[in-house]
């Protein structure tokens, strides 16, 4: 509501009878009562940009000086021009959203820009590094920038083709963990939740155009500060998911709470979008969470229970099964006809043999799970049995229709008979395909050993507050990406990289070639932040950005990992554990780049002058895979291995021609404002190759205010 009254009052100061129109329908709107998930917007967020350079127009802060740790001035101007060169630029400004005018000048080294998220943005991206030891994979990409902004990016990339997003977002703890508008939540402010909910629906809405709709999965973990919020915020952003929460035991011992009970478990919401999620042989410390009956053959009591269980709900399914002792142990005689008289009690048992009827529990009469044709069969073969003799009470099972196919395809070989015919089978080495329950008390999804133990093996002088366990990330996935090898999975909420981490161990457990796109900042820690500041250092700096998430941890831990040598160029000590065990120092055959975002201006990307950081976003369109084209083509035109760019359409026949002659173009990109010569090149191009147009594709995307 914050937000439309904002609205409200700059629409009355512009046109006073148009505003009071608008007034009176939103003080009606507002007097019912709403239903459902209701906080309030916020002024829309803004982020500051350090190092980027100050343009004319630019929206700006100006900074405090060197050495003060004070807030300093929140107020945003416009920059109205700039003179001077060097140390001695100088910009002159106004005050925006005010009221009363006001002028001044500021050095243009004491500005930093700021992006609001009511603002269009034409992102570009530039390389800091990259690790090549994957050969022909995809490239896993690691961006360093705002995380709405670098979503709305991925837009242009990947919108509809995400396979799976796993994202950790802050959990609103209260103890200065995430920042809203270039301050920090309190525990103390009334404000925090709602805060907290406007940030993620922002984020959310956005990440629901990048997820495949047909096949897709959104897991959030969160703990119970805000999970109550977040699952009716997922109702309401998803109505079409189904959404399931699991409790997940990430610390046995519990987190001490002041008047409270001990925390424990931490709750993840799946979102699922098409199937769910997918059975699984899952390691040993998963059969704690199932029937142990399922972990080898299993006989069924063959007197029906749960629903028709009435003879007169199966007539056909009531006979006797005639049986004996034989050396103590109970054997079938035989096998009577469906029975259809009043009086059970006169049919005659063949001599020394006592009649098994199906009675239940309440002493009325029920049926067989199967006819006594089929019950023949089964017992031929050696699928019934019966169990301890108590004469006419003594139990009668048979092995399912699923049981019956393992053994037969050989998955339970049989190993010999019983002295009643029935078979034994080898099941000692199955392990069987299931699906977990809600609670989850897996001893690999600790957060200590796996997480911040693990992380300090890779990382070993550096500190990064709760990190997730390897392991649990790694499982969460593992039920909706095994059966997609080339899956993309998206995180936007990294922080130490444990996304990309664990789909690297899927990929090398079954040869995969999945992706990860990780999102972080650079953000500095609190603590950290006074000290620099007392020092003298401001963001931007490099003695500041080097103490950066990014920087500092996860850009180090995702190398460190492909790797297997620290950042000081040792091997990594220690073993992965549970499903996959081998040394950390072995690394991985993957490869990663990493990437700063930009903001670039339409007129410098329509002009061909923002092409290098447009670049890789192209790159990334086609899939992160092989070489790239990172500068306009001296001769017009020029393919890389799964896209080709066209910027002379007079060169359109060589690139058509060389567009055929590789079957593994995926994306033509060809630059031009003339939509009857870009259809004339499309007709040129193979059906299986998607023409994009540039920079028309690239400008359009980003003129929609996705999410604001």
């Amino acid at each position: 509501m914050s937000r439309l009254t904002d609205l409200i009052a700059r629409t009355k100061a512009k046109d006073a009878d148009l505003g009071r129109e608008l007034e009176r329908e939103f003080k009606a709107l507002s007097s019912r009562r709403a239903f459902g998930l209701n906080f309030e917007r916020h002024r829309p967020e803004n982020v500051e940009l350090p190092g980027r350079p100050i343009r004319k127009g630019d929206k700006v802060r100006i900074l405090p000086e060197r050495g003060s740790t004070k807030k300093g001035d929140q107020r945003l101007w416009k920059v109205r021009s700039l003179a001077g060169k060097g140390a001695e630029r100088v910009a002159s400004l106004s005050l925006l959203y005010t009221d009363e005018p006001e002028q001044a000048e500021a050095p243009v080294a004491d500005l930093v820009v700021v992006a609001e998220f009511r603002d269009y943005i034409y992102p570009g991206l530039v390389s800091t590094g990259k690790v090549e030891i994957g050969g022909d994979k995809p490239y896993h990409t690691v961006i360093n920038g705002e995380n709405f902004h670098a979503l709305e990016a991925l837009t242009f990339t990947h919108r509809g083709k995400v396979d799976a997003i796993y994202i950790d977002p802050p959990y609103n703890t209260g103890a200065r963990d995430w920042k809203y508008n270039n301050d920090y939540v309190e525990g103390e402010d009334q404000y925090r939740h709602s805060k907290w909910l406007a940030m993620m629906e922002r984020r959310l809405l956005v990440a629901r155009e990048l997820l495949n709709p047909s096949k897709a999965i959104l897991i959030v973990s969160i703990d119970e500060k805000e999970f109550l919020r977040l699952g009716l915020l997922l109702e309401q952003i998803f109505p079409e998911a189904s959404i399931q929460m699991i409790s997940s035991v990430i610390n046995p011992s519990g987190a001490a709470r002041t008047s409270a009970f001990r925390r424990t478990d931490e709750y993840i919401f799946f979102v699922f979008f098409g199937t769910g999620p997918k059975e699984l042989p899952l390691p040993v410390e998963w059969r704690i969470t199932r029937d142990k009956r399922a972990e080898g053959l299993r006989w069924d009591g063959l007197l029906r229970s749960g629903s028709n269980t009435q003879r007169e709900d199966r007539p056909n399914q009531f006979y006797p099964i005639f049986a004996k002792e034989v050396d103590g142990v109970a054997v079938i005689h035989s096998i009577g006809e469906t029975y259809e008289g009043e009086d059970r009690g006169s049919v005659a048992a063949p001599e020394g043999a006592v009649a098994i009827w199906p009675i239940r529990r309440n002493g009325t009469e029920g049926n067989w799970q199967v006819g006594a044709p089929s019950a023949r069969r089964l017992w031929e073969k050696g699928y019934l049995r019966l169990g301890k003799w108590r004469a006419a009470e003594t139990t009668v099972s048979y092995i399912k229709r699923g049981g019956r196919a393992k053994i037969e395809e050989g998955i339970f070989p049989i190993v010999g008979r019983a002295s009643d015919n029935s078979v034994i089978v080898d099941d000692s080495g199955y392990n069987s395909l299931f699906v977990p329950g809600t609670q989850w008390r897996i001893p690999s999804h600790s957060a200590e050993q796996g997480g911040t133990k693990l992380l300090r093996s890779f990382l070993p002088a550096r500190s990064f507050p709760f990190p997730k366990s390897l392991y649990a990330v790694e499982d969460a996935l593992r039920f909706f990406v095994s059966d997609l090898p080339n899956a993309t999975i998206l995180d936007f909420f990294s922080g130490s990289g444990t996304t990309a981490h664990a789909v690297m161990r899927l990929n090398k457990q079954d040869g995969g070639k999945r992706q990860c796109i990780s999102v972080t900042n650079n953000e500095v820690g609190a603590d950290e932040q006074g000290k620099l500041r007392k020092e003298g250092f401001r963001p931007g700096d490099e003695e500041w950005e080097q103490w950066g998430i990014c920087d500092h941890i996860t850009k180090p831990r995702i190398r460190a990992a492909i790797t297997g040598q620290t950042p000081e160029g040792q091997p990594i000590n220690g073993d992965y554990k549970f499903t996959d065990e081998f040394p950390m120092a072995d690394g991985f055959q993957e490869n990663a780049e990493f990437f700063t975002l930009t903001y670039e201006t339409p007129v410098a990307v329509s002009h061909n002058r923002a092409f290098e950081r447009i670049a890789p976003l192209l790159w990334m369109r086609a899939g992160s895979v092989g070489s790239r084209i990172d500068s306009l083509p001296q001769g017009g035109w020029a393919v890389a291995d799964c896209y080709g760019l066209l910027t002379d359409l007079d060169q359109a026949a060589p690139f058509s021609e060389a567009i055929h002659g590789k079957g593994s173009i995926r994306i033509a990109y060809i630059v031009t404002d003339d939509e009857r010569r870009f259809q004339s090149v499309v007709r040129q191009l193979p059906e299986t190759v998607e023409p994009v147009r540039l920079y028309e594709s690239y400008l359009t995307n980003f003129r929609f205010s996705m999410g604001r």
